[in-house]
């Protein structure tokens, strides 16, 4: 027992670091108040503020628009932007700024999907074949390398084909392609836990394998994983808009963001706002889920 304790985290090991207490996702520095991260960084604030709006806009989008995002008024067809209709409207007389404020919604949710397959599936391969080693880290690798080995619009594109169109379907297929990235993390971070000592004390005390695992690596493995998160909700994003654009997504009349793009495109010569907008929107969020993946990843790494 007295080893034990003398091996507990916060002692140097062979390499000189210092070895993070079990149990913790963040490090100390990371306790320090949001606001100052925030008040620090105008472009991360910028970037906070516009996922909490797209978020507002999934959540409550009558706030903001009272406006018909599937009927239109023939009379009012292809006006220009003006305070009465922010984003113009479209062919048939659509207000174009509540179909991108209600379209949020379909391009969110599908893209939460897709981020939670990808990391759930992933996740899991990436602990077992960090922690068990051996002949599940060979197969599961060789499956990761696959995965790798094709590009990620191809590859949805594909799955796409077989379970049918839609957005839900488009969402799984889109999280399928990232399932690769998340079990690459994860094993190489739980292959760095697994080495700390106090994991090694652990087991030398005969905790249960379960126990050391939910208990001690998947804490400390965590970290990185979530910044990935934020990375892949940008590239979910502009993958799933991308199949919608191509025609993979919800049916029409339906107002996701990618399809948006796609309609407006027929009119960019007489009206250039209608694929403008929605397209603006959706390069706005994910630049923005892009720069919260890099502050949240640097500061995993103080």
């Amino acid at each position: 027992m007295a080893v034990v304790e003398h091996l507990q985290p916060g002692a140097s090991h062979a390499a000189g670091a210092v070895i993070p207490a079990p149990g913790r996702r963040w490090p100390a520095s990371a306790a320090r108040p949001v606001w100052r991260a925030l008040c620090r960084s105008p472009g991360l604030a910028l970037s906070v503020l516009v996922l909490l709006g797209v978020a507002a806009w999934v959540v409550a989008p009558g706030l903001f628009t009272s406006a018909d995002p599937i009927t239109g008024v023939p009379a009012e067809r292809l006006q220009g932007p003006s305070a009465a209709h922010p984003f113009g409207t479209d062919q048939i007389g659509r207000d174009l700024f509540a179909r991108v404020v209600h379209g949020a919604a379909l391009s969110i949710q599908a893209t939460v999907v897709a981020v939670v397959v990808g990391l759930a599936v992933g996740t899991f391969l990436g602990l077992l074949a960090g922690f068990l080693r051996g002949w599940v880290d060979d197969v599961v690798g060789r499956v990761v390398d696959v995965l790798l080995a094709i590009p990620g619009l191809l590859l949805s594109l594909a799955l796409v084909t077989v379970l049918g169109f839609g957005s839900l379907k488009v969402a799984v297929a889109v999280g399928i392609t990232s399932v690769a990235a998340f079990a690459r993390v994860m094993r190489s971070e739980v292959l760095r836990v697994s080495a700390s000592v106090y994991v090694e004390a652990a087991r030398s005390s005969g905790a249960r394998w379960h126990a050391v695992l939910g208990q001690h690596v998947l804490p400390n493995a965590s970290g990185p994983v979530l910044a990935l998160v934020a990375l892949e909700f940008g590239a979910a994003i502009l993958a799933i808009s991308a199949l919608s654009f191509l025609g993979y997504g919800a049916a029409p009349p339906a107002p996701e963001w990618g399809s948006l793009v796609s309609e407006g495109r027929n009119y960019l010569a007489a009206a250039w706002w209608l694929a403008t907008f929605p397209g603006l929107v959706i390069v706005a969020v994910v630049l923005s889920a892009n720069r919260v993946a890099r502050a949240l990843e640097r500061r995993v790494e103080d």
